[in-house]
């Protein structure tokens, strides 16, 4: 039987990359600590395969088509962008359990859009190159819509990491499923604020998070979340529906880093199951990480 057996929020700001060099050393050195934190609790765990949820950035799809959730349920590659130390190449794949939880939604409410063969951008091609590539880690992409409007409702987003808990756990194989919301925290992009953070924001969406608050974060409006923490932050989609995915769960901070040189607050978050063990103490190991 499969099981869900970890989840994981973690940024993919492309500026990590693209201009490395902008913030302090000891800034860079903190958030490459934290991506490697996270590969290791995920080693750790003993995962067959990852679920990444990711932002559409206007990348992937166009006015002709603005799928409000997809699948990428057969073969996979990425990054679109150039990045880096990123060259494109194809990511192994689990498609038998992509195509039940694609199979599984349908039954069940969820109507997702489905893209046999995709290659993803940055909100899933950078935690995945950071996360599960050295070990070739199965991925299964999913997007939400976060950055393109119609956006999806957070509640909506709840709705579909609930059904992809039970999708997993109806799946007859052996599998170990961690799942990852990828996404800022408050950054504003393309707008006369590009640049700012909102830390006070930032550290009330990880209390929210810690606490496994899904109702409070759902309650948040989009015109809240835009003034508080910029049209980046409307991201937290991704947060809810990996938070929803594990069913209740407690969190444990890796990381947090404002950071305006790369435009982002940036937070790093294991969530484990209730009842599955204490999150505080996995935390010793991220002890001098976490800003």
């Amino acid at each position: 039987m499969a099981e869900l057996v970890g989840g994981f929020l973690v940024p993919h700001d492309p500026m990590v990359i693209t201009d490395p060099h902008a913030p302090s050393e000891a800034v860079r050195d903190r958030i490459a600590a934290a991506y490697d934190e996270v590969a290791r609790r995920v080693a750790g765990l003993a995962a067959t395969t990852l679920i990444i949820i990711g932002t559409d950035h206007y990348l992937l799809f166009g006015p002709g088509c603005l799928p409000q959730a997809l699948i990428g349920s057969g073969d996979v590659e990425g990054p679109l962008e150039r990045l880096p130390g990123m060259r494109r190449r194809p990511f192994p794949d689990n498609k038998p359990l992509a195509r039940h939880l694609v199979d599984h939604g349908h039954r069940t409410g969820i109507d997702w859009a489905v893209a046999d063969s995709l290659t993803v951008d940055h909100s899933v091609a950078i935690p995945y190159f950071r996360i599960g590539a050295d070990t070739d880690l199965p991925v299964i992409p999913i997007y939400l819509a976060c950055g393109v409007e119609p956006l999806l409702p957070l509640p909506r987003a709840a709705q579909i990491g609930a059904n992809l808990k039970d999708a997993v756990e109806s799946w007859d194989a052996d599998e170990r499923v961690v799942v990852i919301g990828s996404g800022g925290i408050s950054h504003w992009v393309g707008t006369p604020e590009m640049g700012r953070v909102n830390e006070r924001f930032d550290r009330r969406v990880l209390d929210l998070v810690t606490a496994g608050d899904v109702e409070t974060l759902v309650s948040f409006s989009d015109d809240y979340i835009r003034e508080n923490g910029g049209n980046g932050g409307l991201e937290i989609r991704n947060f809810v529906a990996a938070m929803a995915a594990l069913g209740p769960c407690a969190g444990g901070v890796i990381a947090y880093e404002a950071v305006p040189e790369w435009i982002t607050g940036l937070g790093f978050v294991e969530l484990v199951r209730a009842g599955t063990g204490d999150v505080a103490e996995r935390d010793d190991t991220a002890e001098g990480i976490a800003s």
